[in-house]
C-alpha cells in the first residue's frame, strides 16, 4: 500500500468535491456517542470480573472449589462464545443498513442485559437452576457485543479524518478501560457500603445487585448518545453508490461468504492481532481481580484500589500513542506492544506474588504497558484492512472469532491452567504465546497509517486541506483513487 497500484493512472480523478470534510467539532460528538457504548460494555465487564467470586457463593454455592468459581468463570466465557453468531448477523446488517441503526441496536440489548442480571434469583432460592438464566443474559450480551466493538471500530474510523485517525480512534478504548475502571470502582464502592452497614455477609445477600442495576440509569444515557450520533460520510457515500452485492467484486459489499472468500489474508492477520491485543487486555481486566483475590490473596475491594488508578492512567496514555501512530505507523506501535508483553509480563506476575499493595501496583502498571500500545491502535488499524463496503461484516467476523476463541476465554484459560499445573505464572506464558503470534502477522500487514480507508475516499478537517490534497495527488504515494468510489457517486 505504500506505492501507487498498476492501473493507478487509468483510474478516476479525485476531484475536491469527492473528498470528505469532517471538522472537529462533528468528529468530537459522533466518537463521544460512540464511546458511551463501549464504556457501557466495560462496565459490565468490570462488575462481573469483580464480582466473580461473590457471584460464585450466589449462584453456585452448592458445587465445591474450584468447581463454583470456575462455573461463574464459564459464565463469562459463554458469552464470548455466542459473540461470533452475533458478529455474523450483525456486521452484514450493519453494511447494509448502516452502522448507527446497529450501534442503537447493541446498546439497547447490552444494557437491558446488564440490569436484568441484578434482579436474577439466586442458588439459596432455587438452587443450581440459578445459574442457568445468568448464562442466557450472558449470552444476550455476547450476542449484542458481536456487533458493538466491530461496529464501532469500523464507525470512528470511518468518521475520523486520514492523518489523525490513531488519535480519533484510540478515545473508544479509552472509553473501553474507564468504563471497566467505573465497574470496579463501584463494586469496590458498593462493598465497603453493605458491609459496613449490613455486615460481611452482606454482599452475597443483596449487595451484588446494586452494581448491575446502575446500568439502568447508565443505559438510558448511553442509549440517548446513541440516538444522536450521525451516520458515517464513508457509509453514505459507499451506500449511496452501490449498495448490491456483487461476489466477484472485492471492493463491493459481500455476505459472509464473500468476505471469507475475498478477504481471507486480511482477517487472519485481524484474528491474530485482536488475540494478542486481547489476551493481554482481557488479562489485566476481567481475570485481574480473581487472580489476585484467588492466588495473591487481596480482597476485592484491594484489588480495585490497585487496579482503577492503573487502568485510568493506561487510559490517559491510549490517546498520547494514538497520535504516536499518526506520526510513525501503526506497525512499529504492534511490535512495540508485543516486545513489551514479552519482556514485561513474566517479572509483573512474580512481583505481583510478593502481595503487597505496593508491588501489585508495579505488576499491574508493567502488565498494562503492552495492553496501552495495544489498546491505542487498535480501532484504527484493524478495520482499515478492509474495503468500506464490507468493513464492519469483515470486522465482526475476524474481532469475534478471535475474541470468543482467545480473549474473551482468557479467565477461564488462566485459571485452568493455574489449577492443572499450579504454575502461577501460566498466565503470562499465555499471554506471551499470542504476542508471538501477532509479531509474525504484523509481517503480512501493509501499514495503514495517513492513507484513506480502502474504499473510501479520502477524509480530512477543512477544505483547505481538501484542496491541497486534490492538487498533489499525483505525487502523493498515499492516494490511489482506483480503490475509491467516484464516478459512481458522481452525476
Amino acid at each position: 500500500m505504500n506505492e501507487k497500484s498498476p492501473s493507478a493512472s487509468e483510474a478516476p480523478r479525485l476531484e475536491v468535491d469527492d473528498v470528505i470534510v469532517v471538522d472537529k467539532k462533528r468528529v468530537r460528538t459522533a466518537i463521544g456517542g460512540t464511546v458511551v457504548g463501549n464504556f457501557m460494555e466495560w462496565f459490565d465487564f468490570g462488575i462481573y470480573g469483580y464480582l466473580a467470586v461473590t457471584l460464585t457463593a450466589v449462584f453456585a454455592s452448592d458445587l465445591p472449589d474450584p468447581w463454583g468459581l470456575l462455573v461463574t468463570l464459564l459464565g463469562f466465557a459463554i458469552s464470548f462464545l455466542v459473540r461470533p453468531f452475533g458478529g455474523f448477523v450483525l456486521g452484514p446488517l450493519g453494511d447494509r443498513i448502516g452502522r448507527q441503526k446497529v450501534l442503537f441496536l447493541t446498546m439497547a440489548m447490552m444494557a437491558s442485559a446488564t440490569a436484568l442480571i441484578g434482579i436474577l434469583p439466586t442458588s439459596a432460592q432455587i438452587g443450581l437452576w440459578a445459574i442457568v438464566p445468568l448464562y442466557l443474559l450472558k449470552m444476550i450480551q455476547g450476542f449484542s457485543t458481536g456487533g458493538e466493538y466491530a461496529g464501532a471500530t469500523t464507525y470512528v474510523s470511518e468518521f475520523s479524518p486520514d492523518k489523525r485517525r490513531g488519535f480519533w480512534s484510540s478515545w473508544l478504548d479509552v472509553g473501553s478501560y474507564v468504563g471497566f475502571a467505573a465497574g470496579a470502582g463501584a463494586v469496590a464502592i458498593t462493598t465497603a457500603i453493605v458491609t459496613n452497614v449490613s455486615g460481611p455477609d452482606a454482599m452475597t445477600e443483596y449487595g451484588w445487585r446494586i452494581p448491575f442495576l446502575l446500568a439502568i440509569p447508565l443505559g438510558i444515557v448511553a442509549i440517548w448518545f446513541r440516538l444522536k450520533i450521525p451516520e458515517t460520510p464513508s457509509f453514505e457515500q459507499t451506500h449511496a453508490a452501490e449498495n448490491e452485492i456483487d461476489t466477484d467484486d472485492p471492493m463491493s459489499r459481500q455476505g459472509l461468504v464473500g468476505i471469507v472468500r475475498h478477504h481471507w489474508k486480511p482477517l487472519l492477520i485481524a484474528i491474530a492481532l485482536v488475540a494478542a491485543t486481547n489476551t493481554a487486555g482481557y488479562a489485566l481486566t476481567s481475570y485481574m481481580p480473581v487472580y489476585l483475590e484467588k492466588e495473591v490473596g487481596i480482597s476485592n475491594v484491594g484489588s480495585a484500589v490497585a487496579t482503577i488508578p492503573v487502568l485510568l492512567l493506561m487510559s490517559a496514555m491510549l490517546p498520547i500513542f494514538g497520535r504516536l501512530s499518526d506520526r510513525v505507523g501503526r506497525k512499529p506501535i504492534y511490535v512495540a506492544a508485543a516486545g513489551s508483553a514479552l519482556v514485561l509480563l513474566v517479572p509483573a506476575f512474580l512481583i505481583m506474588q510478593i502481595g503487597e499493595l505496593w508491588a501489585v501496583m508495579i505488576a499491574l502498571v508493567l502488565a498494562a504497558v503492552p495492553v496501552a500500545f495495544y489498546a491505542s491502535i487498535a480501532a484504527s488499524t484493524l478495520p482499515a484492512l478492509f474495503p468500506t463496503a464490507s468493513r464492519f461484516g469483515a470486522m465482526a467476523i475476524a474481532y469475534n472469532v478471535s475474541v470468543s476463541l482467545f480473549g474473551g476465554t482468557t479467565p477461564l484459560f488462566s485459571q485452568a491452567l493455574i489449577d492443572w499445573t499450579g504454575n502461577t505464572l501460566m498466565p503470562a506464558f499465555y499471554i506471551m504465546f499470542f504476542a508471538a503470534m501477532g509479531l509474525v502477522a504484523l509481517l503480512a500487514m501493509p501499514e495503514t497509517a495517513k492513507r484513506p480507508l480502502l474504499g473510501s475516499v479520502p477524509t480530512v478537517e477543512t477544505p483547505a486541506e481538501a484542496k491541497a490534497l486534490v492538487a498533489r495527488q499525483d505525487d502523493d504515494p498515499l492516494i490511489d483513487t482506483s480503490t475509491m468510489p467516484l464516478e459512481l457517486n458522481r452525476p
